[in-house]
């Protein structure tokens, strides 16, 4: 009988140790185990600043061991596993000791599950309570200890704990109960969010502050029982009156929704994947946003659109010299609309057309002083058909006007000869030379801005203009970042192409100056007449206006912006307010952009002389016309000869 026993108890013992070993042999053949977890995209402006974080539908910033916490790191070891550094994945005493004590209960009154076990159910497995899970979590954790070493393992569990609220991981969730980084935590703080996990829907300080207090303080024991902290530490943590404060970018509203939202989609298209899995595979996406310039435009949005209107913006701003977009609105809520009006639509661009056509007038022969008559004109198409354009108001100088007049006081019917003379085929292939890709159709209207353009696309056309005649490529992405810190996009700046011939680029841009100067007032006011005495800095530019849209582009050496303002469903603007809003808020945005840059002018190249000229008749400054005249430039060899008075 007992030699009997003494086999079966060897043949037990045999059967262990091969069963032991299939298992060791086993994990070690599967080589450690994969993940991929959800973990937050974080946007940030050029300077570095967080924009904005995307998150799939966990909250969660994975984060090392050294920026962690040692108080936080203590006091998960001491409640959860106090001999981790001891087991291999498996605390056989606690297990035995967890067994006893539920048999004495008959229930499940306590738990043996290590550190190393939490983390794998964490990552790889559901919570539901069954032996096959309990067996799959058991040889993950084989897996974990033997491919993994403690600190791996120890970082990795404090990454995937779930602490209510959406919020996962240490990092999330320290900035989210008290604004501040995992590594910063007070021996109080650690011990409080150490308390959430046990039960996260029981131990939130939001949904009972007397039960997280409760375990916290039962930490802090455990804390000194193993050794951790001393008494003294113990109980003046303790008698701290801790304050959870959800963090600041949980209260107040979003900068740059817009932007951000815009970036994003740029970062999908260039990573080729979808939107939706970047925004929780961890990525890094530094971007060209200026942030103080975002609030600027904002803030100014807010102001000055009328409030008891349905009113809608697009606004968009580009740095020329190097194609940076430092802000972007594109609307006046993106809670309330998503729809993005600077990149995604396109409007009737008015008198903001004209540039292009003036471009390609001087590329023909016109000169500032060039003159027109301007008054009421019934033109043949060549179809058969009467068109008949008209003034603003129905205006007229019914006498010649120069070039310089008629671009500061957007006289179309002065657009419409122009294109005449030039041909609208020429119009288009000028408006090609600045950028727009559009497919537009060669008519006279168009000088006159009946094609649709984005707002984005007419802002970099106006910054080739503010760059001098070199091309211009917009761009929001400087760089990306993957969750391993691996650079998987670069932004190479292209190199410029010469788009626009260098003097008359710089004597069209002079002549835009024109629309804010009041010395061109006469039969009607120049078109910026109503912003002029606001502007503190050299800008050049050109308002639009449609029955439906209203627009104001301009730029200075440094910025291009452009702005439009409408309605959604197309409906004519009716109101003055209104239709003022778009210059309103590009002279004071523009202003506020500018408030600490050093004043500069543009840049005058060497092929263009300037001259004292009487913008009215296009001559010389002389006895008839000293008080009236303004600094005007020509290509060299192009100038007036005559003077006034003679």
């Amino acid at each position: 009988m007992i030699k009997k026993f003494f086999n079966t108890f060897l043949f037990a013992i045999a059967f262990a140790i091969s069963t032991g070993l299939v298992i060791l042999v086993y994990s070690v053949m599967q080589g450690p185990p994969e993940y991929s977890l959800d973990e937050n995209t974080v946007i940030y402006g050029q300077n570095g600043e967080v924009v904005s974080v995307e998150r799939g539908v966990q909250n969660r910033f994975w984060v090392e061991l050294d920026d962690i916490s040692p108080h936080l790191i203590d006091a998960f070891i001491s409640a959860e596993d106090a001999h981790f550094y001891d087991h291999f994945g498996f605390d056989l005493k606690r297990i035995a000791g967890a067994v006893y004590h539920n048999i004495l209960a008959f229930d499940k009154v306590q738990g043996a599950s290590t550190i190393t076990q939490q983390y794998a159910r964490n990552i790889y497995l559901t919570h539901q309570k069954s032996w096959e899970r309990k067996i799959h979590e058991a040889l993950i954790a084989l897996r974990l200890e033997i491919f993994q070493d403690k600190e791996e393992i120890l970082e990795g569990y404090l990454n995937t704990i779930y602490f209510g609220h959406g919020q996962y991981g240490v990092q999330a969730a320290s900035r989210f109960y008290f604004d501040k980084d995992a590594d910063e935590l007070a021996l109080e703080e650690a011990a409080l969010l150490t308390a959430i996990p046990k039960g996260p829907s029981v131990y939130s300080p939001l949904i009972s502050y007397e039960n997280a207090i409760n375990r916290q303080e039962w930490i802090l024991e455990r804390m000194n029982e193993t050794n951790k902290i001393s008494e003294a530490a113990m109980n003046q943590a303790k008698r701290v009156d801790l304050r959870i404060a959800v963090t600041a970018s949980e209260q107040q509203p979003e900068v740059g929704q817009y932007f951000t939202d815009f970036a994003m989609n740029q970062a999908a298209d260039i990573l080729g994947i979808d939107r939706q899995k970047l925004d929780g595979k961890g990525y890094q996406v530094h971007t060209t946003l200026n942030h103080q310039a975002q609030e600027k435009l904002e803030q100014t949005v807010q102001e000055q659109m009328p409030s008891d209107s349905e009113l809608q913006i697009g606004a968009v701003t580009i740095e020329p010299r190097t194609g940076k977009i430092v802000a972007l609105q594109g609307g006046r809520s993106f809670d309330e609309s998503p729809f993005n009006r600077v990149t995604q639509a396109e409007r009737m661009t008015g008198s903001t057309f004209k540039p292009f056509l003036y471009y390609a007038a001087l590329v023909y022969g016109f000169t500032p002083s060039t003159t027109l008559d301007s008054r009421p004109t019934t033109f043949s198409l060549e179809n058969g058909e009467i068109y008949s354009p008209s003034n603003y108001s129905d205006t007229y100088a019914n006498r010649p006007v120069t070039l310089a007049q008629a671009v500061a006081v957007s006289d179309n019917i002065y657009a419409i000869k122009t294109n005449q003379y030039i041909g609208p085929e020429n119009l288009v292939q000028a408006a090609d030379a600045f950028g727009l890709d559009a497919e537009l159709p060669p008519v006279l209207s168009l000088a006159l801005g009946t094609a649709s353009v984005s707002v984005l696309e007419m802002a970099e056309a106006y910054s080739v203009l503010a760059n001098q005649g070199w091309s211009v490529n917009p761009y929001v992405i400087e760089k990306i970042v993957d969750r391993d810190g691996n650079i998987v996009y670069q932004h190479q700046a292209e190199t410029p192409q010469r788009r626009l011939e260098e003097n008359h680029a710089f004597v069209l841009t002079h002549l835009l100056t024109g629309m804010f100067d009041s010395r061109m007032n006469d039969y009607m006011y120049v078109t910026g007449a109503s912003i002029a005495q606001r502007l503190t800095h050299q800008y050049a530019g050109k308002s639009g206006t449609t029955p439906n849209d209203s627009w104001m582009i301009g730029f200075s050496p440094h910025y291009t912006t452009a702005i439009w303002t409408g309605f959604d469903d197309n409906r004519e603007i009716e109101r003055i307010q209104e239709n003022r809003a778009a210059k309103e808020i590009w002279a004071t945005y523009m202003e506020r952009l500018h408030e600490n840059i050093p004043l500069q002018t543009f840049q005058v190249p060497t092929g263009v002389i300037g001259l004292q000229v009487d913008p009215f008749s296009g001559k010389l400054e002389g006895p008839a016309c000293e008080e009236k005249t303004r600094l005007t430039y020509y290509i060299k060899g192009t100038e007036p000869k005559e003077v006034c008075g003679k």
